[in-house]
């Protein structure tokens, strides 16, 4: 009995629509609550519609704005609700502003397992509740197919539990899948045995 997962990646957020903020929000704040962008609801609803994505037994995404609102067109077409885990959410920072992270932290953060700056997460935290949330799924919904939304940097660190990624290009398992060049709504195809191990990884290029 196999297990099918999508890991895809939220829709393109509003930021691209944004204007002068004037506000005292956090960075975290700011990020959970930022919605799609116009465009990026019109992407998310028509990669909803593709064939491959048929016949989902449940759709789960992070409590983030911009993955619930890309999860609703995969739960729609699927007559199904979203389920939310804010194990799925994006790793936190932990600074007040971008201009605050180290010129190196990103490939720091791939590197080292437990680097992490002042709040924020490090990369085992992230995949270690990431895979917790993903395991629990798998057990409720054994031979089933699965979508979660979720974000660019937890879906990699989530990936590493399997893979070898090398920074910022090259996911390999067992062979590469993915250059690295990551869109909205990346999507990997992640199928799984019985006793919930790994068989393969795709990447679904779809149009």
């Amino acid at each position: 009995m196999q297990t099918i997962i999508y890991l895809i990646r939220h829709s393109e957020p509003f930021k691209i629509h944004m204007g002068t903020k004037i506000t005292n929000e956090s960075l975290l704040q700011e990020n959970e609550k930022t919605p799609l962008s116009i465009k990026g609801e019109k992407m998310a609803e028509k990669l909803s519609k593709n064939p491959e994505f048929k016949n989902l037994s449940c759709v789960w995404s992070s409590n983030y704005v911009r993955a619930m609102s890309t999860a609703k067109y995969f739960a729609e077409v699927n007559n199904l609700k979203v389920n939310i885990d804010e194990r799925l959410n994006e790793r936190i920072q932990g600074v007040a502003s971008y201009d605050k992270l180290p010129a190196d932290f990103e490939e720091k953060q791939i590197n080292d397992a437990d680097y992490k700056i002042e709040n924020g997460e490090s990369q085992k935290e992230v995949q270690n509740r990431l895979y917790k949330s993903l395991i629990d799924i798998i057990n409720q919904n054994k031979g089933k197919r699965i979508a979660i939304v979720s974000h660019a940097t937890a879906i990699t660190f989530l990936l590493k539990k399997w893979c070898d990624i090398q920074y910022p290009h090259k996911y390999f398992f067992k062979n590469l899948f993915f250059d690295g060049n990551w869109h909205y709504l990346e999507t990997f195809k992640l199928i799984f045995d019985e006793n919930n191990i790994l068989i393969s990884i795709d990447h679904i290029k779809i149009d």
